[in-house]
């Protein structure tokens, strides 16, 4: 009987010997942030549907310091997540040309920020109306 010894593949960290990895890694784990304030609005849109006393409820709840400091990492989060994005744009965009010139990727990465900023302009007008 032939005995081979097993092969066991080591699991390391490889993603921390190497800074683009880490930050790759570090862009990828802010969906976290995401996804864990989606479900906070998703409990506020539910306590709204259940009545006053339990959106007031939800309401203090998101007074707490330890909810207002989550909810300033998750926007530091948020920011880190959309600058990243909008550097690596012109890289994931097929190549742009008006008339017979190419959009430079500088130019693209701008347009991506203008855009970023009406739209959250918009959003905040809409808000602050209501």
């Amino acid at each position: 009987m032939n005995t081979r010894k097993q092969f066991v593949r080591p699991m390391t960290r490889w993603w921390l010997k190497n800074p683009f990895y880490i930050r790759y890694m570090i862009r990828e784990s802010t969906s976290l942030f995401v996804g864990i304030y989606a479900f906070i609005l998703l409990a506020g849109l539910f306590s709204l549907a259940a009545g006053e006393s339990a959106y007031n409820g939800w309401l203090a709840i998101m007074t707490h310091p330890a909810v207002i400091l989550f909810h300033a990492v998750a926007l530091a989060a948020v920011i880190y997540h959309a600058v990243t994005w909008f550097a690596v744009a012109p890289k994931v965009m097929p190549i742009l040309f008006i008339g017979n010139k190419r959009v430079s990727d500088k130019t693209v990465t701008v347009i991506h920020y203008v855009l970023a900023i009406v739209l959250y302009l918009l959003m905040f007008g809409i808000a602050w109306s209501i």
